[in-house]
């Protein structure tokens, strides 16, 4: 499905193109869900495969399948992009193109390289093959040294007006109710697909979290299960609760007027401290904005479940996330 909101990217660059004014390196910036990987896919296929078969950003992202096209990713069992990753890369720009039209390299997110393996694209920054285009995919600029900002030219990649991502959305699942998981995922239409696919996994969590306030199953038997079948990525588990205390927040807010994403019944809504669900929510938000592997996945699973089991009579906003949750540092 194209990405239309992506059209001012991509007529821009087209723009570019017929100057021949391509930049030898970009930075895509923007937040999560807004189509920075399938824009970075569509300049690939634009430089390798030409103008006639580019055609539009588009989702579900399909990087083109070509010889001369690196797409660098942290490796399953890992969360950042090494040094041995980056040299490799290096190597294989320095040669030359199998089909004549130079080289791509996309690496997302750019953000997760260690420090020496940003420093090891350095020489390649400075001194780029010929005719070749690296792309780096950014979720958090913060996270990139400023050597590597100061050599790429950065395109930003804003989320599309409310109205826009919902005709999208709409297009694209007409039968969901965007509305609320798009507020969820910050106006990012594609991480508001993501979030309807965590509704499932919503609503097991919520069943088990009725079951911890009620003393019919310990807090750390379900967070040990979460933090074994979510390792590789505890997000899902994250965005997943983060739409279960919003839910909570709703209905505690409206008196049960709105409908409910999922099932908390107001009996147990009424054995929490509902003054301390924004703190708890402020938490969990501090942890999915945090780079996977920055924290121990299963201590702090134990900490929010047992925060959950204990009403969250101790939560309290004068503290920050890295205090209130024991576990959260790597470990």
């Amino acid at each position: 499905m194209n990405i239309n909101w992506l059209d001012s990217q991509k007529s821009g660059w087209l723009e570019r193109a017929a100057q021949n004014r391509v930049p030898h390196a970009v930075i895509l910036a923007g937040q999560p869900g807004v189509g920075k990987r399938a824009l970075a896919a569509w300049m690939a296929a634009h430089k390798l495969a030409g103008d006639d078969t580019a055609g539009d950003p588009r989702y579900p992202v399909e990087p083109v399948q070509h010889a001369d096209l690196h797409w660098l990713a942290p490796p399953e069992d890992k969360f950042s992009i090494g040094i041995d990753q980056i040299r490799a890369l290096v190597g294989e720009f320095s040669m030359t193109s199998y089909e004549g039209k130079g080289k791509v390299a996309v690496i997302e997110p750019a953000n997760a390289m260690t420090t020496s393996a940003a420093n090891s694209l350095l020489k390649t920054l400075e001194e780029p093959p010929g005719d070749s285009l690296l792309v780096l995919v950014v979720d958090r600029t913060g996270g990139l040294p400023a050597t590597i900002m100061s050599r790429c030219q950065r395109i930003s990649v804003p989320a599309p007006e409310t109205d826009v991502s919902l005709d999208w959305l709409g297009r694209y699942e007409p039968a969901a109710d965007w509305r609320d998981l798009l507020e969820f995922a910050g106006g990012a239409p594609l991480a508001a697909i993501r979030a309807r696919e965590m509704t499932d996994l919503g609503r097991e969590l919520a069943s088990d979290m009725v079951a911890i306030i009620g003393g019919q199953t310990p807090a750390l038997s379900v967070s040990g299960r979460l933090a074994t079948a979510h390792k590789a990525d505890p997000r899902n588990v994250l965005d997943a609760l983060a739409v279960i205390v919003q839910d909570c927040i709703r209905q505690v807010t409206t008196g049960g007027s709105v409908p409910r994403t999922v099932n908390i019944p107001d009996s147990v809504l009424r054995r929490i401290d509902s003054r301390n669900l924004f703190c708890y929510l402020d938490i969990i938000n501090g942890l999915r904005n945090q780079a996977p592997g920055t924290f121990n996945v299963a201590l702090t699973f134990d900490a929010l479940l047992t925060e959950w089991a204990g009403g969250l009579t101790t939560c309290r906003d004068s503290r920050g996330p890295e205090d209130r949750l024991p576990g959260s540092a790597t470990g």
